[in-house]
């Protein structure tokens, strides 16, 4: 595909997007129905597509025009380059620009308000300043830029030095994170990471350095029993088991099961033990020293990552997580041992989700203290996370 071509199919599956189909699904049924694009046209292809929704208000705002043809017009002139020159009429290319488009175009455009311009709904916006304060701008800057791949390393099979020198074989560069102990960022062939040696053998998981940084701040010296409870598709749960002795016991759970069925794989892979509860454990009168609670939430701090989910999160959705997060909490604060650590974990920005939460949770239950909080901003070395350890007294 040349590149006009490759911005005119990007134009095609935005439209179908922009009508409200997911991002994912409408790029996975385009490469199914254009098997003459290559790889590298889809992985381009990709890139403008979640470029252009990491950026939408602001990209139509540049263009003058919205849909789908104003986004990748936007795009194309954040590029450095002249929407005429790709929007040519030509074969494979998208239609040229009509009267009233270029005229848009040409015209000089009034100063965007800071949603437009950093890219976030008029509703969210004032909720999003007032729980970041001075971070406010710099963590929405973030939310604009492709996020990077982030690897752990897993020290049970290997040290970080040997993991480089496996992936560099794959021609995969690397450069150490400060910000967890086992992080690696690559800086080169992203794309092999899957495919590698290294993964293949369960020398790394590909998982973001604020999880990673997130589960280096628990607490596991005497730690025997965990549940991670809302696992998904288990990243901490391995995170976790790679830190801990072999004596340790893991179970995870999810209400959604069909978000596990990867992990007893993973586990393998990576040489740990993790068991797969079916039966939700509060249903059980077993209790744990360390339970491990990613709750559902807004995602506001992985927006970047999933960017086709600022544009359809509305403040109705908000409200129904709140409920859902308390409802969470409640229960599972009911499975921790006397003595042991409930940790509350969320990959949101929002007060509401976080501080919040947490005010409420303690309100209501005098036989827990807090022993930690804190934030991860989004930013160059992490997603945006939120965690609060709390311990559980005998009253």
């Amino acid at each position: 595909m040349t590149p006009n071509a490759r911005y005119a199919a990007s134009v095609e599956i935005l439209e179908r997007i922009l009508t409200d189909e997911p991002a994912e699904k409408t790029l996975t049924n385009w490469a199914r129905s254009n098997r003459y694009a290559g790889s590298k046209d889809r992985a381009a292809v990709r890139d403008i597509v979640f470029d252009c929704l990491r950026r939408k208000r602001s990209l139509m705002h540049h263009a003058g025009f919205d849909g789908a043809r104003g986004l990748v017009a936007g795009h194309i002139l954040a590029a450095g380059q002249a929407v005429g020159d790709v929007f040519t009429g030509e074969r494979f290319a998208s239609e040229v620009l009509s009267a009233t488009e270029q005229s848009r175009l040409d015209q000089l455009k009034e100063t965007p308000s800071d949603a437009v311009r950093l890219d976030v709904p008029d509703w969210i916006e004032p909720k999003l300043r007032e729980s970041l304060g001075d971070a406010f701008k710099a963590n929405l800057c973030a939310l604009q830029d492709r996020a990077p791949l982030d690897l752990r390393v897993n020290r049970k099979k290997a040290n970080v030095s040997e993991v480089q020198v496996a992936l560099a074989k794959d021609d995969i560069e690397t450069i150490l994170l400060a910000i967890a102990p086992n992080a690696l960022r690559v800086t080169r062939n992203p794309r092999r990471v899957a495919l590698s040696a290294a993964y293949r053998d369960g020398l790394v998981e590909i998982q973001d350095a604020g999880a990673q940084a997130v589960v280096a701040e628990l607490p596991l010296d005497g730690v025997k029993t965990v549940l991670d409870y809302c696992a998904g598709g288990g990243g901490k749960t391995l995170a976790m088991a790679a830190r801990m002795g072999g004596d340790a016991r893991f179970d995870a759970y999810d209400q959604n099961k069909a978000r596990m069925n990867d992990l007893p794989a993973r586990a393998k892979r990576a040489g740990v033990s993790v068991r797969t509860l079916q039966v939700d454990p509060v249903l059980t009168d077993k209790t744990y020293d360390l339970v491990m609670l990613d709750v559902p939430c807004s995602g506001t701090g992985a927006w970047r990552r999933n960017p086709d989910g600022k544009w359809r999160f509305t403040d109705v959705d908000l409200q129904d997580l709140l409920g859902v997060q308390a409802m969470i909490l409640e229960a599972a604060q009911r499975l921790v041992a006397n003595g042991g650590l409930l940790a509350y974990v969320t990959c949101s920005l929002l007060t509401d989700e976080n501080e919040m939460q947490v005010a409420a949770f303690l309100a209501g239950h005098k036989e827990w203290r807090t022993i930690q909080s804190k934030r991860f901003d989004c930013g160059a070395e992490t997603d945006g996370f939120f965690l609060t350890l709390f311990k559980k007294i005998q009253l």
